[in-house]
């Protein structure tokens, strides 16, 4: 009896209605696939061509194959009893890296668990092994003081502040990527790793073996995208609020940096700058003349930034043609609405190509060829107001089944269109991102967050995990989102902490709903939506000033260097901030550390993140290591205690790099 076939560098097993597919899919590594009664399928929702595969070698005998490609192979082998096909996944040395779980004999278990939904499709569970002493970073953002994911269970699904980016590093010398964009789950179980997608046709995932991370995330940015290269004015300081409400307010403020000699690369025009969420266009009561506004600004060297928001609200110019055109999401039952807030809305679905079409071309005629360039994809999740994932649909199918993909599709219709539009490198910013996004020049920020010590922390850890799961360009709110209140000295601390912190992130942004607020009033008395305070570099006492500025101006300095950075995210998928074990994965006392890391290879940054804190504990790796503030130089292969008064946080040099 023969259960494995060969179709060119293609191996296939069948058993019990299952048809498993392993191929290779880019340099040393392999993607596999499985379906139940029927052909395996070539979805396409993160992964690229895969290109020729020179380094694969196939050998079948009655009960295992082997194919290899390159440093990766997977040996298959038959259960006698079950007759059941189990993959280990070894490296060019022979190491196991990842092996699904066996059927354990009368337990009977299944490491590629298909649960049929009566009528319909499956419900998929995935199960591998538990790896003795394994560490796994990536997988995006997730509010958590976590930076290593064994032992921990995450939801696959999106939320603000949350993007669900199923890609991990392993400690081993493997990456994976489960290449699902169904809501679900995944357990990093110390016995086992368990994989599982609510709804789905298939089982799909994407593995590569490195012997560094950095070779890792190469061989990932080739299998699902490299990121643009990052314009010239990404590079710079970003000026942002919430919200300058009128075209006067905005450019006062950018003329006010001018006078002041201090230079900004972007200023925004956060949301509500609309008469109605959908009709993606200024409202002209606050905002009479967008095409001069851009001409002032870009005349002082600004780029202005413009929110768009996905919800269509039930009163917009644009909501009954795009019903009737089928271009929003739908609710399985009930109401027609995704979200209250300020009004009734429903999102545009991001997954129809004509739906993409449809707002960006609103988008061009009514902001691009007024000069705008950059946009703020917000509310990217999508973020539906109760977060029932079961009751919306898409032009792809079921939220359950394909609902992570929407922020990419969001991303992708913005980038496909100012490609058109002649924008070489766009760049957008972004609430959410899924595997692939950063293709789609995708700057993802860590949503509305709180302006607390704790959430600030959290951030290290999110942006470290962004950069592990291929997203390179990722950046914050500076000082937090929700519950700044600008007199309070306990705030301006945290904000001068979360300053400093900035210049050393991907993109330095400022931005923040700032108490008190400010109402703001139509000429017909009726209310608008309030703005929050003051958030400018001015904006928080005489004390801050100076050090906010003194950062502002050493990310001036740092400029050939963030280029550079930006030049090897482009080329090779490297993150801009690496974790510690990412620059020095041989050295175990870099593995746990998630309250420093480095900048690129040049830079060791210790942000201070404890109320009061005047110094601080900084492991530094062996070598030599310069303070950039003080001069001194320091042998590494210890921990030191450095000072960290307010003006200053510790960032360290390596010397020689």
């Amino acid at each position: 009896m023969r259960y494995f076939e060969q179709y060119g560098h293609e191996l296939i097993w069948r058993g019990g209605g299952e048809t498993l597919s392993i191929m290779p899919w880019g340099e040393d590594s392999l993607r596999v696939r499985s379906a139940m009664m029927g052909e395996v399928r070539d979805d396409r929702f993160a992964l690229l061509e895969s290109g020729p595969s020179p380094d694969c070698e196939i050998e079948l005998d009655d009960c295992a194959a082997r194919i290899r490609n390159g440093k990766l192979t997977a040996a298959v082998e038959m259960d006698g009893w079950h007759k059941y096909a189990r993959i280990t996944f070894t490296n060019q040395r022979g190491e196991v890296l990842l092996r699904e779980t066996a059927p354990a004999n009368a337990l009977a278990l299944k490491s590629r668990k298909f649960e049929p939904y009566l009528g319909g499709d499956y419900m998929l569970t995935a199960t591998f092994d538990g790896q003795d002493g394994e560490r796994i970073y990536g997988m995006g953002q997730y509010q958590e003081e976590i930076l290593d994911w064994k032992g921990c269970t995450l939801e696959l699904a999106h939320r603000n502040s949350q993007a669900s980016v199923p890609f991990y590093i392993s400690s081993r010398g493997y990456g994976f990527l489960w290449h699902n964009p169904a809501i679900g789950s995944v357990s990093f179980g110390l016995n086992r790793t368990t994989w599982r997608a609510e709804s789905t046709k298939q089982l799909d995932y994407w593995i590569t073996a490195g012997d560094t991370p950095a070779e890792i995330s190469r061989n990932y940015a080739r299998a699902t995208g490299f990121a643009p290269m990052m314009p010239e004015y990404g590079l710079g300081f970003w000026q942002c609020k919430l919200r300058y409400w009128n075209q006067e307010q905005l450019l006062e403020v950018a003329r006010e940096y001018k006078r002041r000699g201090l230079k900004i690369d972007v200023i925004v025009c956060d949301f509500f700058h609309w008469p109605k969420m959908g009709d993606y266009r200024f409202d002209p009561e606050f905002f009479p003349d967008p095409a001069a506004m851009v001409r002032e600004l870009n005349d002082m060297g600004v780029q202005l930034m413009v929110s768009i928001w996905p919800q269509v609200a039930l009163t917009s110019e644009n909501y009954e043609e795009m019903k009737q055109q089928g271009l929003l999401v739908r609710a399985e039952y009930g109401e027609q609405i995704g979200m209250r807030f300020v009004e009734d809305s429903m999102f545009y679905d991001a997954t129809n190509p004509r739906a993409r079409r449809y707002v960006w071309e609103k988008v061009k005629k009514n902001y691009f060829d007024a000069g705008v360039r950059v946009f703020w994809l917000d509310e990217a999740e999508p973020e539906y107001g109760t977060y029932e994932f079961k009751n919306y649909r898409y032009y792809l199918g079921s939220n359950q089944q394909i609902g992570n993909i929407y922020p990419q599709m969001y991303s992708c219709g913005f980038y496909e269109g100012m490609l058109e539009a002649g924008v070489e490198n766009p760049v957008n910013l972004v609430r959410c991102a899924w595997a692939g996004s950063q293709r789609y020049g995708a700057l993802v920020w860590s949503g509305d967050i709180m302006s607390r010590w704790e959430d600030f922390r959290r951030q290290i850890c999110a942006g470290l995990s962004m950069g592990c799961a291929g997203i390179p360009w990722w950046t914050t709110d500076i000082g937090g989102f929700h519950g700044g209140q600008i007199d309070d000295p306990a705030f301006r601390e945290l904000l001068v902490r979360w300053f400093q912190w900035g210049c050393y992130c991907p993109v330095m942004r400022l931005h923040g709903d700032r108490r008190p607020g400010e109402p703001v009033l139509r000429k017909d008395g009726s209310a608008s939506l309030s703005s929050g305070g003051d958030n400018e570099v001015w904006s928080f006492g005489e004390e801050a000033y100076p050090i906010l500025t003194k950062y502002m101006a050493r990310r001036e300095e740092l400029r050939p260097y963030v280029r550079r950075l930006m030049r090897e995210a482009h080329e090779s998928g490297a993150p801009l901030m690496r974790a510690m074990f990412y620059e020095f994965p041989e050295n175990e006392g870099c593995a746990e550390l998630k309250d420093q890391y480095m900048f690129g290879s040049r830079y060791l940054v210790a942000p201070v993140l404890y109320p009061g804190e005047r110094t601080r504990l900084v492991y530094l790796p062996d070598g030599a290591w310069r303070d950039v503030d003080t001069g001194a130089v320091y042998v590494g292969g210890e921990t030191i205690r450095v000072d960290a008064p307010l003006e200053r946080i510790p960032v360290f040099e390596r010397m020689g790099e």
